[in-house]
């Protein structure tokens, strides 16, 4: 496991203790699963993206999505 040091501002770092206090968990503990969390969400953005710009990529037409999801079966 690697040691990353970081500069945060003091508000951050007393929100930071205030998190960790009310979970019972360490600073570490928090700015890990936050990253972890971000880490997640900018994989799924990434992809996104990745895929409106791709022209190949198939598109719905949002009306006949709407039509089909909606219709009684």
């Amino acid at each position: 496991m690697s040691q990353i040091t970081a500069r945060l501002p003091d508000e951050t770092v007393s929100a930071l203790d205030r998190a960790a206090k009310s979970l019972h968990r360490t600073r570490a503990d928090i700015i890990r699963h936050a990253i972890e969390a971000y880490l997640e969400d900018f994989d799924d953005l990434s992809l996104a993206v990745e895929r409106l710009r791709d022209p190949c990529d198939e598109t719905v037409n949002w009306q006949e999505a709407r039509r089909a999801l909606l219709a009684d079966d």
